[in-house]
């Protein structure tokens, strides 16, 4: 009886070999979970546009802002005076200083370049806000994700507190998703137009027009496009975060949180440079954890804000041709 067990024990497979099956298995888990991680975060995409956008250095000249140049000078600075739920990142040419909009409680904060926190202002009416841009004068516009609207507003150089009740406002019922709707708004004052950006479910850049009324025609005539790069493939990254449209050179910059990576779009919809907020790159110590602004400013330095409050600031290597001389 002990001879006919110990025969049946040997001639089955599972006994012979039970580590096998389940290496095997364990195996092709692995395997599934790195294709799916490759395919979510976009990565062989990214290593081609990586090689591919180095042949693009220098031919441009002036009329590129090459961001793959830049090294960080300023890295992880905590504001003090804010303390989470920094979101979007805007440059004003007048006052030489940034601006950004915090939520849970609505407000705008005045940042100085080097990080320091001028002042809060409290918004009555939004939500969610998670993206600002400036346009002119006093004017800026804000995005709040929780009503898939954009607002203009004024903030004077005094004010402390500001309401949305009864300013102009667009609302946009385009792939309305809970917590994955507008993230960033950048305007272009050369054409008069707001580039803003979806998070994702799916990515979108969409263009608005016509945002000024016509002194020669009654009302508005609004348009709304979207903005395509030049292959599909080359919107590589895995969500979109904030961006900014770059006048001087006619650029876009679009900011991923997730693939933590800035990359350089051409007018034409091509990728041209990138600039991964990794660590052991561009004087990174450590990776950005979460960037959710970016701005550039008159003069060439380029601005990065993280949640909760990390301020960035990253320097080209020389003057660039572009920038504005004081």
């Amino acid at each position: 009886m002990l001879d006919m067990n110990m025969s049946r024990a040997i001639a089955s497979p599972e006994a012979r070999h039970p580590p096998s099956r389940w290496l095997r298995r364990f195996g092709w888990f692995v395997v599934a979970g790195l294709m799916l991680t490759l395919w979510y975060f976009k990565l062989p995409g990214l290593a081609y546009y990586w090689v591919t956008t180095r042949d693009h250095h220098g031919a441009s000249g002036g009329h590129t802002v090459r961001v793959s140049g830049y090294r960080v000078s300023i890295e992880g600075l905590p504001i003090e005076g804010l303390s989470r739920n920094l979101s979007g990142l805007t440059y004003n040419v007048q006052t030489g200083t940034l601006f950004t909009v915090i939520n849970r409680p609505a407000q705008v904060a005045e940042v100085s370049t080097d990080g320091k926190l001028i002042r809060l202002i409290d918004i009555d009416g939004l939500k969610d806000p998670e993206g600002i841009t400036y346009v002119e004068g006093n004017t800026y516009v804000i995005s709040d994700e929780a009503s898939h609207s954009l607002y203009w507003v004024q903030i004077s150089a005094t004010d402390r507190r500001l309401s949305v009740a009864g300013v102009p406002r667009l609302t946009l019922g385009i792939d309305v998703v809970h917590n994955a709707s507008l993230e960033g708004v950048s305007w272009d004052s050369n054409a008069n137009r707001l580039f803003v950006v979806k998070e994702k479910l799916p990515l979108r850049v969409l263009v608005i027009t016509g945002l000024l009324p016509d002194r020669d025609k009654p009302g508005f005539n609004i348009g709304i496009n979207e903005w395509k790069s030049s292959n599909v493939a080359s919107l590589f990254m895995s969500d979109l975060s904030s961006l900014t449209y770059h006048e001087p050179t006619g650029k876009l910059l679009l900011l991923s949180d997730e693939s933590a990576l800035i990359v350089e779009y051409a007018s034409d919809g091509s990728p041209v440079d990138m600039l991964p907020l990794w660590r052991g790159l561009h004087g990174l110590k450590r990776s950005v954890p979460q960037p959710e602004g970016l701005a550039l400013d008159s003069n060439g330095a380029m601005y990065v804000l993280s949640e909760p409050n990390l301020f960035y600031r990253f320097d080209p290597p020389a003057r660039p041709v572009w920038a504005r001389l004081d």
